[in-house]
């Protein structure tokens, strides 16, 4: 079902680098600023241009239809009306403990998704973001200007200090146990956000897709850009002897005007979600017609008769009829006339017959694309090509903001 991108909405949306975080106290009161007498990055012309949308996806190598229906098939509709830069954020995927096969083999399998889902690299720039060393460069450069103060309040990190503190405390805990908890919490995990804003702003990103789990890291990287601009830019970079103007572009939060939200198999008030123990609550992109048929089948279901739209009492009924929507692009009224007065007995497989039809494309490609690494990574790699070229430029503005010899 084709999703039109309609005018910018400036509010909160998903992204794909997801955790649940609230506002940080204090730490991202953003000013406006002047651009009239301040001119913008020279790396782009002043003819109108299509605005750059700047997204990152974990390589989890694992995507569902909740990833497929609430983003992905947005991102496929931004690259047609935006200048839209996609990377495969690995070097975040290295906060934790991680196996390096496991990270290369999941790295290659998230761009094949994408790719397979529509991303189209003559219409976007797609990469991984470790390909671009500007990424870790200007990560060093925004951390010496950001204040830890900042970064102490961030929500991952007070989560898992919270957990270390309790284990910590607990008397009747093992010492081998505590030893393993202190380790687990790197310095990258204390200091990622500060690589996440550097992601956005090398790209001079105008519009990041974010959801409330992620508004805390867009405020940050705003108040990151205010600082650099306030404390090196302006007048003063001019009388340096530098182009003046902001050193880096402020992004604004962008919510895709339609994104579909999905909701768990075994639980309809859930959000269906790849962190889920149960792998039955879930339908994976690469799932096969077996599985996909076993995990509907087992779907949890209500006791009334016939089949509804938006009953409150009936979430479960609503989430697989929506799913249903999605995949035949029928609309609601059409699956009502046609369903409504089904039993679960008759809708579940039909349901199912659905989406492995709906996917049978997707998976048919992704299978192409693995099959061919060397076409695969010479996507990834022109496209690292392509996105140095504008991160490069901005790691130098910096740099010279700063006071470094370029």
């Amino acid at each position: 079902m084709k999703v039109r991108v309609r005018p910018t909405e400036l509010r909160a949306a998903r992204s794909p680098w997801g955790r649940r975080s609230g506002s940080p106290a204090g730490c991202c009161r953003t000013r406006a600023l002047s651009t009239a007498s301040e001119p913008g990055p020279p790396a782009e012309k002043k003819e109108e241009r299509k605005k750059r949308v700047l997204s990152g996806a974990q390589p989890t190598g694992i995507l569902h239809l909740g990833n497929y229906y609430g983003a992905i098939k947005n991102y496929v509709d931004l690259q047609e009306n935006q200048d839209a830069f996609y990377t495969i954020v690995d070097l975040h995927a290295i906060t934790v403990n991680h196996d390096p096969k496991e990270l290369r083999e999941s790295t290659r399998m998230t761009a094949a998704l994408y790719l397979a889902s529509g991303v189209d690299p003559n219409k976007a720039t797609i990469f991984v973001q470790s390909q671009v060393r500007a990424h870790t460069e200007l990560t060093w450069l925004l951390q010496c200007a950001t204040p830890i103060g900042w970064l102490e309040r961030m929500i991952q990190y007070k989560e898992k200090s919270r957990k270390l503190r309790r284990v910590e405390e607990d008397e009747n805990e093992d010492e081998e146990v505590k030893r393993k908890s202190r380790e687990s919490v790197s310095t990258g995990l204390f200091t990622y956000p500060t690589l996440m804003a550097a992601d956005i702003l090398l790209y001079r990103a105008d519009l990041v897709p974010v959801g409330e789990d992620q508004k805390q890291h867009i405020e940050l990287t705003r108040d990151i850009a205010s600082r650099i601009n306030d404390k090196f830019g302006g007048r003063k970079w001019k009388k340096r002897g530098g182009r003046g103007g902001r050193v880096l572009t402020i992004p604004e939060p962008y919510i895709p005007p339609v994104g579909a939200r999905i909701m768990s198999l075994q639980d309809g008030t859930s959000k269906m979600s790849k962190s889920a123990e149960n792998d039955g609550s879930r339908i994976n992109l690469l799932d096969t017609p077996k599985q996909i048929e076993t995990k509907f089948k087992r779907a949890k279901t209500d006791l009334f008769e016939g089949l509804e739209f938006g009953n409150p009492e009936r979430p479960e009924a609503t989430n697989l009829l929506s799913i249903y929507q999605l995949a035949t692009g029928q609309t609601k009224e059409q699956i009502v006339s046609e369903c409504g007065s089904m039993r679960w007995s008759e809708f579940k497989p039909k349901l199912a017959e659905a989406v492995i039809a709906s996917l049978e494309p997707l998976q048919s490609r992704y299978n192409e694309l693995l099959a061919d690494p060397a076409y695969l990574d010479g996507i990834l790699k022109e496209g690292a090509e392509k996105a140095a070229a504008v991160a490069d430029q901005t790691v130098t503005d910096v740099k010279d903001a700063m006071g470094f010899v370029v």
